[in-house]
């Protein structure tokens, strides 16, 4: 009975580890709550509003650091996620309708 609830306490360990190891970077300017709160390792859900909540009024972040800015960010949990954290423009309010193509001109 051990053996089999290490076993399974050793799997669980070792998935959590690998789903840690392999997500994708998180880009804190386009990011929405739930992909930030999910992403980040000591980022919940009242902090991931409060990111999202920053970057709606002061704009887009120009550094990783500058997260330090929003309440209940500290430098220690920056440094904890630096590694998945990115900087990129923030995503557009509304997507652009894509525009048909252009029509050949007619042959003479």
């Amino acid at each position: 009975m051990n053996v089999h609830r290490s076993l399974l306490t050793i799997a669980a360990l070792l998935a959590t580890g690998l789903n840690a190891a392999w997500s994708a970077p998180v880009n804190i300017n386009a990011a929405d709550a739930a992909t930030l709160a999910q992403d980040l390792k000591g980022i919940g859900p009242v902090k991931a509003q409060a990111i999202v909540e920053y970057r709606q009024k002061h704009g887009a972040f120009r550094s990783v650091d500058e997260l330090a800015q929003v309440k209940g960010i500290s430098q220690k949990l920056i440094d904890r996620n630096r590694a998945d954290l990115r900087i990129g423009q923030a995503a557009p309010a509304t997507a652009a309708a894509p525009r048909p193509a252009a029509r050949p001109a007619p042959r003479r």
